[in-house]
């Protein structure tokens, strides 16, 4: 792993350390959350670990991130960053265990568990050859997220009585010629004389079923974790596989009143005031000189509002008494967008008198009128300043998180349920756009429009009985309607017009989709840590006459793809056949960019099919 770079450093996001028995090296705090978290591989040099979990961290020196609204709706006290420790201080980062186990020599070719080496001290070589020894390609894993070494004893020994490792007495090969670049060149042997086999086969859905192979229900990110029953299929996975990790996070923009004023301030020292009655509070004020460069304020504000903050943490939220995540979770994902939806309609013009804002927005110059009338956009705000909060809560092996997944099949990052989790934060701009409601709802209680949402969301609720045959899990219900999908899709198309207008890269660009009975609306911004996130490129893209061309460009890019027709006659197409007319060459972005996977997409909500048996909500 490479440090951090100066930038990042600058940005407030340095490097961490990764420690296991020894320190392995550094990776940023925002790719503990979204790229390495919790129950992920990460390589260092010849060697692979596990990310352990957030119960084996030191956050002793890491700070809080506050956002009261996302951490009542994931029921944690709050959020911190991954930790930074001062390296030349003999303190834990974040712990990493050795996995995979198994290792092979590509000199006398054994393949065997690490240990059995006998590497020296800080090295991964074979001790009789002196050659770097290789951690193993595959592995084992379930879409509860249990995680083990690939069975190769069982793999080699088929087909007889006893397959137990070391049974046998022999040891394992391991060869990889290099004459093809498929499986059948990569073969496992066994000096007890068991027949060489391939590894051709070993990634088939039923491959180590068929072998008598169940999940035994690992947990080897978390210490001490006993095993869990599962009934899960195990499947073989490539250990750089982006299958091998997937996380599940959640996000809220910073919104008034949490994003200003005396919230603002009271954020800075809330954790170290919280338990503190009124008397301590005001003395503490008045030694560390909290309000001196904010003498609006008063140290009575201050406890009024550490009052409040205490009130929103204690009180109970929808289905707060159970122990689970609630079966609601969609709901609840609604309602804080709801309120960010709220703020997104109404100015937030920049004030001098409320300290720094992390939140600004504005409507732009000029009229939207000739907007509303041929395209049908509602309403056009500039987002001037805006901060996200980016949260990891779990994590997915093998299959994709899905909005209608069963919590339960989602991986936990620590043990014991935890009071706060990993994040980061991120500045930046965007341009939100709201449709006109009116019009919305004349087009999409349309028969097409209907049909083509009905099609979707019957694939979507197929692919969840096919992963989860006991779950009676519904599609939530503000998900492939037709709504949602022409927002989504009117986002994405958006993105990749004004990444080449605009000189974004497509992959510093975010969208956030407000879709429901009372929503209509997208926001389109780029928060990242580098420079790309806040030059004002955005914020330009809002102007009304530039806007007018780039909407219109954007769709008339739409009307046609290189894989037409096939890709406008699809009826099943994407990630498991979730999207309609939508395909790479069209429509799809780079998974940072989409909150929703690159699913429920569909090029004719926006202009139609050729035929004209559905008409798009642009062709009005």
């Amino acid at each position: 792993m490479s440090p951090a770079s100066p930038r990042a450093r600058r940005r407030g996001l340095p490097a961490t350390p990764v420690r296991s028995a020894r320190r392995l090296g550094e990776v940023r705090r925002a790719q503990l959350i979204t790229t390495y978290g919790v129950g992920a591989m990460i390589a260092v040099e010849n060697e692979s670990f596990l990310v352990r979990g957030i119960d084996s961290w030191d956050t002793s020196e890491a700070p809080f991130v506050l956002e009261p609204r996302l951490a009542r709706k994931l029921r944690v006290r709050g959020f911190r960053l991954p930790p930074a420790p001062d390296p030349d201080k003999a303190k834990d980062g974040v712990r990493a265990v050795r996995f995979p186990v198994m290792y092979s020599c590509p000199d006398c070719r054994l393949l065997q568990p690490f240990r059995r080496f006998n590497s020296p001290a800080g090295k991964a070589e074979c001790s009789t050859c002196q050659e770097s020894l290789v951690p193993s390609r595959f592995v084992m894993a379930c879409a509860r997220g249990h995680l083990e070494d690939f069975p190769f004893w069982k793999w080699v020994h088929r087909g007889r009585q006893r397959t137990e490792a070391g049974v046998c007495g022999g040891e394992l090969r391991f060869h990889a010629d290099g004459s093809t670049a498929s499986l059948r060149a990569v073969r496992i042997g066994c000096s007890c004389g068991a027949e060489e086999v391939s590894m051709e086969g070993a990634f088939r859905r039923q491959a180590l079923r068929d072998l008598g192979i169940r999940c035994s229900g690992r947990r080897p990110w978390l210490k001490d974790a006993p095993n869990e029953n599962c009934e899960e299929p195990p499947r073989t996975l490539q250990r750089g596989s982006s299958s091998v990790w997937f996380p599940v996070m959640h996000s809220a923009l910073s919104i008034p009143p949490w994003s200003e004023g005396i919230d603002k301030i009271t954020a800075r020292v809330y954790d170290k005031l919280k338990d503190e009655d009124a008397a301590f509070i005001r003395r503490y004020v008045e030694v560390e000189n909290v309000l001196k460069h904010h003498p609006q304020y008063t140290a009575d504000e201050l406890v009024a509002c550490i009052g409040r903050w205490r009130a929103q943490e204690t009180a109970p939220s929808d289905g707060a008494d159970s122990e689970e995540q609630p079966a609601g979770e969609e709901d609840a994902r609604v309602e804080l967008y709801r309120g960010e939806y709220g703020s997104l309609c109404k100015e937030h013009p920049e004030r001098t008198d409320s300290g720094e804002q992390d939140f600004v927005c504005e409507t732009p110059e000029g009229s939207i009128e000739p907007l509303r009338e041929s395209l049908g956009l509602g309403q056009v705000m500039l987002l001037k300043r805006l901060r996200e909060v980016r949260a990891l809560q779990s994590f997915r092996r093998v299959e994709e998180p899905s909005p209608a997944d069963d919590p339960k099949r989602h991986a936990p990052i620590s043990l014991a349920k935890p009071d706060w989790l990993p994040a980061f934060e991120v500045s930046g701009e965007g341009v939100f756009l709201r449709l006109d409601e009116e019009r919305l709802k004349a087009w999409e209680e349309q028969a097409g429009p209907l049909a083509r949402g009905r099609r979707i969301r019957g694939n979507h609720e197929r692919l969840l009985k096919e992963r989860n045959a006991s779950s009676d899990r519904p599609v939530p219900a503000s998900r492939a309607t037709p709504r949602f999908v022409l927002l989504h899709t009117l986002a994405h198309v958006l993105i990749n017009e004004w990444s080449l207008d605009g000189g974004y890269p497509a992959a510093a660009l975010r969208e956030r989709l407000y879709a429901g009975e009372d929503m209509a609306g997208i926001l389109i911004y780029t928060a990242t840590s580098d420079s790309a996130g806040s030059l004002g490129g955005i914020v330009a893209q809002g102007d009304p006459v530039r806007l007018d061309t780039t909407f219109r460009s954007a769709l008339q890019r739409a009307r046609w793809c290189s894989n037409d027709p096939l890709c406008m006659e699809s009826e099943a197409s994407g990630a498991d056949g979730l999207n309609l007319a939508a395909c790479h060459a069209c429509v799809l972005l780079p998974e940072t960019s989409c909150e929703n996977n690159n699913i429920l997409l569909d090029r004719a909500a926006l202009i139609g099919t050729p035929d004209l048996s559905v008409r798009g909500f642009f062709d009005g």
